[in-house]
């Protein structure tokens, strides 16, 4: 596995009396990065190893994956949201840049929507499902709920990667399966049906997102396509949208260097972008 897919060795961690574990690399300005379903923390790696040289880098697991504990109830956008909050408070830090890729960009901008951020970076979100992208998503997530991880794998790593006998970004696959194998199956199966039923539920929101705020995603996303990082960019007062070309839904693990350099150059521009006509 290469290098940069490890994290730092020097970091603060901790876990948090609610069940929350974190941990924090660098100095400067706070950048909070948020995972998606299936994933935990140390998918980060790539970027806490880049962004950890200029700024303050807090990752954590969500509820039910890495080492965070599950909540004995049923969970909803907000409980995720919440998680975040709490963790930012305990951690006294006061504003932040936001990232948040997949399920992660739909937690990210439920945070900038009712919380004080400095900016707001939507990885490979999804906004606004066709019927048809609705129907697939819930049916994958009726398949976790009654069979496991193991279910849809492939078919989850062939989304996010291509096929097998075609696929340019094989440690980045491999890592990706190894983190989706050790993922509590509860903790998946309800982080994705929040993930599957939440598209379209700040649709009549994003007028209201006031911060600078970045939608950004890969030509080759099927799922969370370039269409809908524009809509979302139209639809927020201070959003711009940018398309990375040759990649997938996990760009952050495929194109690390890239993302890192279009999240710093976006951190560094946020005060004058914010104060935009």
């Amino acid at each position: 596995m290469p290098s940069n897919f490890q994290l730092p060795k020097t970091s603060t961690s901790g876990i948090t009396d609610s069940g929350t574990a974190w941990s924090r690399f660098g100095s400067g300005q706070s950048v909070v990065l948020l995972h998606g379903v299936g994933m935990n923390k140390n998918v980060w790696a790539p970027q806490v190893n880049d962004l950890g040289e200029d700024f303050d880098v807090l990752i954590f697991d969500m509820w039910g994956h890495g080492e965070s504990a599950l909540p004995n109830q049923k969970l909803e956008l907000s409980d995720y949201t919440e998680q975040l909050t709490s963790l930012l408070d305990e951690l006294e830090i006061e504003s932040a840049h936001i990232v948040g890729h997949s399920m992660g960009a739909l937690i990210a901008i439920d945070y900038a929507l009712a919380q004080s951020c400095q900016s707001v970076s939507a990885l490979n979100a999804v906004f606004m499902r066709t019927p048809e992208q609705s129907t697939a998503v819930r049916n994958r997530s009726a398949e976790l709920s009654a069979g496991g991880v193991s279910v849809n794998l492939e078919e989850t790593l062939q989304r996010w990667f291509g096929a097998p006998s075609e696929r340019e970004h094989v440690d980045a696959a491999n890592l990706a399966r190894e983190l989706l194998l050790a993922v509590n199956p509860e903790g998946y199966a309800a982080a994705y049906e929040v993930f599957a039923s939440s598209d379209s539920v700040h649709a009549n929101r994003l007028g209201e997102l006031k911060v600078p705020s970045l939608f950004f995603t890969a030509d080759g996303d099927p799922n969370s396509t370039p269409a809908m990082s524009q809509t979302m960019a139209d639809l927020a007062p201070n959003g711009a949208a940018k398309v990375l070309a040759g990649h997938r839904h996990m760009m952050t693990l495929t194109a690390p260097e890239l993302v890192s350099e279009s999240l710093r150059t976006f951190f560094n521009s946020a005060p004058k972008f914010a104060a935009k006509p």
